[in-house]
């Protein structure tokens, strides 16, 4: 009776996990499509597009670092407040959390505007790359309110359980994106033809609009209480979130130096490298929405002080996360030429493309792991150890291996790629090991 009692109980963590994770894997999944679609459709205009458009969303992501620290720290603490019942006061942090990014997001939008350019060219990025790259990156930061604005509605409903309405935002933003993108860039139906341009103003409006749908719906839903901005639960969410900005700085300014050096090896391999990222992201994002799950559903059991949900339901997403990136390997090693095919026709670009999925593959493992056991890390609120391990793996291993392969010793391009399968295998050890000795009992956020 007992044992048929807990094996009830694990099929209903399992249901739970399912429920609310499928849909944060969905999203993310379709967040990141927005990227591989203009990947995808810049590739008629050539490499040149192609690396300016990769260029123009590395900088996005770059920028985007605070944001997530923010979202991350956000959706941790409404998860306590709303594992605990206190749900009047899960809203006034939501308030306040809104409040921040809308301050953040004007001084992001004229750093970028204005220098996103020189960075660019900082990068390496040669004339032929930069002629597409700046109308884009400055177009981009022209209505760049949008982008944080959705992570942080998403973050806020993520918190609260609600992990539907997002995914529906973040589908409402593809569609949109996939109808104006193409005639944007190409000039069909009659709109101009815009080039790089166009797919810039598809990602605006399209973004606009799921904004619009997830505010309304937060508002409709009772998830924000708007008034006076409540600052000790904002310290609460900055404390949870900043060393979560520190280590998206970590990762996205140490990928910018990666990025120097694989633009040294000219203007297909930066091409083959965007396009292979693009690709990699369909595991990638999954990998990463487990991740965010994990930290949620952690976040609900400890603030309710279910400590056995809290480690049963991480070993439910891990699962789901390494299923969805193990098959994703199969991919990756058994049809790499026609992937990457599918968005260019150049043969040089293939060829480097394919390389770069094969040693992806041998990363997946590692990458959902690492995914999963960090998610789970900052829903126990230990966000400043996750930062720690990233900034080591990404500036210790990465960086430094890579500076060691292209500039002192003139290895190959393969093997600068070859570098990140340390990074990751590094990061899931000490993920894992920092998660196994972590005591639940005693975590307070």
């Amino acid at each position: 009776m007992i044992l048929h009692r807990k094996r009830r109980k694990r099929v209903s963590i399992r249901r739970n996990v399912v429920s609310l994770s499928l849909p944060v894997l969905l999203s993310s999944l379709f967040q990141r499509l927005v990227s591989i679609v203009d990947i995808f459709m810049v590739g008629g205009l050539g490499a040149a597009a192609i690396a300016a458009t990769g260029l123009g969303q590395l900088l996005m992501f770059v920028v985007m670092t605070v944001f997530w620290g923010l979202s991350t720290g956000t959706t941790v603490v409404i998860a306590h407040l709303w594992g605990a019942g206190r749900k009047a006061e899960a809203r006034r942090a939501a308030f306040a959390a809104c409040l921040a990014c809308c301050g953040m997001t004007v001084i992001a939008s004229l750093l970028g505007y204005h220098f996103g350019d020189h960075l660019a060219r900082f990068l390496g990025a040669r004339e032929d790359v930069l002629a597409f790259s700046g109308p884009y990156i400055r177009l981009v930061f022209t209505w760049f309110l949008f982008t944080p604005g959705l992570n942080i509605l998403s973050a806020i409903m993520h918190g609260s359980g609600n992990t539907r309405t997002p995914m529906e935002g973040v589908i409402l933003v593809n569609i949109l994106h996939v109808i104006l993108a193409w005639p944007l860039i190409y000039g069909k139906f009659g709109f101009p033809r815009l080039e790089v341009e166009g797919a810039a103003i598809a990602i605006n409006i399209s973004e606009a609009c799921g904004f619009l749908y997830l505010l309304v719906q937060a508002l409709r839903r009772n998830y924000i209480t708007i008034g006076r901005p409540d600052l000790p639960l904002f310290r609460r969410v900055w404390q949870v979130g900043y060393p979560v900005a520190l280590e998206r700085i970590a990762q996205q300014s140490g990928q910018l130096f990666y990025s120097k050096y694989i633009i040294g090896y000219g203007t297909a391999a930066y091409a083959a490298h965007q396009i292979g990222l693009s690709i990699e992201s369909l595991s990638f994002m999954p990998g990463a929405g487990m991740g965010i799950a994990a930290a949620a559903l952690m976040g609900q059991a400890l603030g309710a002080r279910k400590i056995r949900r809290a480690r049963l339901s991480h070993r439910e997403a891990l699962r789901v996360a390494l299923l969805v990136m193990g098959f994703m390997a199969l991919l990756f090693l058994g049809i790499p030429h026609q992937l990457i095919a599918l968005f260019t026709h150049d043969p040089d670009v293939i060829e480097k493309g394919s390389v770069f999925l094969r040693l992806v593959a041998f990363a997946q493992i590692p990458l959902a792991l690492s995914f999963v056991y960090a998610g789970s890390l900052r829903g126990t609120g230990d966000t400043f150890y996750v930062f720690l391990v990233t900034l080591f793996a990404m500036w210790g291993i990465r960086v430094f291996l890579s500076y060691i392969s292209a500039e002192l010793l003139h290895m190959s391009l393969y093997a600068v790629w070859g570098v990140f399968l340390f990074d990751w295998f590094f990061r899931a050890g000490a993920f894992a090991w920092r998660y196994r000795r972590r005591d639940l009992h005693g975590v307070i956020i």
